[in-house]
């Protein structure tokens, strides 16, 4: 018995010394911006009508070859390097088509006066890492070094758009067919991560419960499901119901010694839904949408100027 209610503690240590040091770690990130076009200037580096040019530049390829390149200018992606910010943005984002993959990201940061060519696994062929590095350094760099911003990006998009348009992609939708939105690919998303933390507070839920008592282990579940809700979807409200749920979930079947209000479980449910449904409307402003790609693996180019 002595041992059983040391190894308890142990668990509950590591529960409680493991759960700040996660949600420390994800907020130290940078967040994720809002998807809101083709060009995401948060920066305001560019003028309204170099946006609209470049806009306009790379809604044509979409809408010609069917794949989506994306530029995305910040001021820093401090404390991850170029490579691992552009990665998790493009994966995030989902930029290209979801049955295809064909999706690029063009990141700026401005004051660490980087950038880098993120080419999702489906367009590496296309754009390989010399040809990503090469765009870099002939498109973007020289005209970077005179503060021509919009010419590089310009210039860049050209390039890569004549590299797509060599590839063997199947053809875009036609002109007035359903597309699959952000808030498509979010809830599918959503969809698979909600059947991950069902079978995982299955699980933990019942292990918690007879370790630490059903009024303990439904705080240490929920708290363990909300900031894995948090560092997946990088949304507060998201977590907050997840983690409500997973508490609720473990006191309902925690026997008599559960909380009376786990009864309101159902009324918190619905919350879980507002928040998801809030989530992907965020990013969906502005009547753009991603293809719900993804699929970046890592390829692609890293330079400065």
């Amino acid at each position: 018995m002595a041992l059983a209610r040391i190894g308890r503690a142990l668990i509950a240590i590591f529960f409680i010394a493991i759960t700040p040091l996660c949600v420390w770690a994800q907020g130290a990130l940078q967040p994720v911006p809002a998807l809101t076009g083709h060009v995401v200037d948060q920066t305001g580096t560019l003028s309204a009508a170099d946006t609209q040019a470049l806009e306009a530049q790379l809604a044509a390829l979409e809408q010609t070859r069917g794949a989506q390149v994306v530029v995305l200018m910040v001021t820093t992606t401090a404390p991850e390097d170029i490579a691992a910010y552009a990665n998790r943005i493009g994966n995030h984002w989902k930029i290209g088509r979801r049955d295809v993959g064909d999706g690029v990201l063009v990141l700026v940061a401005k004051n660490d006066r980087k950038m880098r060519i993120e080419v999702a696994k489906a367009l590496e062929g296309a754009i390989p890492d010399i040809a990503a590095a090469r765009i870099i350094d002939g498109a973007m760099k020289p005209r970077f070094q005179n503060n021509d911003y919009a010419g590089g990006l310009s210039a860049a998009a050209t390039q890569l758009a004549a590299r797509i348009g060599a590839e063997a992609l199947p053809p875009p939708p036609e002109t007035g067919s359903p597309t699959r939105g952000l808030s498509d690919h979010s809830l599918f998303d959503w969809t698979d991560f909600a059947i991950f933390l069902f079978f995982g507070v299955m699980v933990a839920g019942p292990l918690a419960r007879s370790l630490f008592g059903s009024g303990l282990g439904g705080l240490l579940v929920g708290g363990g499901v909300g900031v894995l809700a948090f560092v997946f979807t990088s949304s507060l409200l998201l977590s907050v119901g997840a983690g409500v749920i997973a508490l609720l979930y473990t006191w309902i079947f925690g026997g008599s010694s559960g909380p009376a209000t786990a009864g309101h479980g159902g009324g918190t449910s619905g919350g879980w839904g507002a928040g998801g449904g809030s989530s992907s409307s965020s990013s969906d402003s502005g009547g753009f949408s991603s293809g719900g790609g993804g699929d970046f693996g890592g390829g692609g180019a890293s330079g400065d100027w």
